[in-house]
């Protein structure tokens, strides 16, 4: 299967695996978010243009990473702050070779035996 164009509509499925929910989390975000209008094609079927995937994004990344609840999440994407959020920043990566495995197990061993002398 060939990956598509950013400017590429999505349907139910696809946005519910790229965000990793279930579809009917999506359908419940349609009614909680009235700002999420997706295309519904005949039989109910949905498309998400690209400003929508933006907007699922940004609301996945406010409930699921900054803890927002979703009347949280809604009041402050109507309030404008949809356009003050910066992009949730990358994981930070720290390679294994930057930690002292060997000081690390010293500590534990350490804890251990001041756990077991206690």
């Amino acid at each position: 299967m060939s990956e598509k164009s950013a400017d590429a509509f999505r349907n139910i499925g696809e946005m519910a695996e790229a965000l990793g929910v279930r579809t009917h989390i999506l359908r419940y975000w349609e009614e909680q978010f009235p700002m999420l209008k997706p295309l519904t094609r005949a039989g109910g079927r949905r498309l998400y243009r690209p400003e929508d995937v933006a907007l699922l994004h940004t609301i996945h990344r406010l409930l699921y990473q900054e803890g927002y609840t979703v009347k949280g999440a809604r009041r402050f994407l109507t309030e404008g702050g949809a356009k003050e959020v910066p992009p949730a920043p990358a994981p930070i990566q720290t390679p294994a070779a930057a930690f002292d495995f060997t000081a690390l197990q010293a500590v534990r061993d350490r804890l251990a035996s001041a756990l077991a002398a206690a």
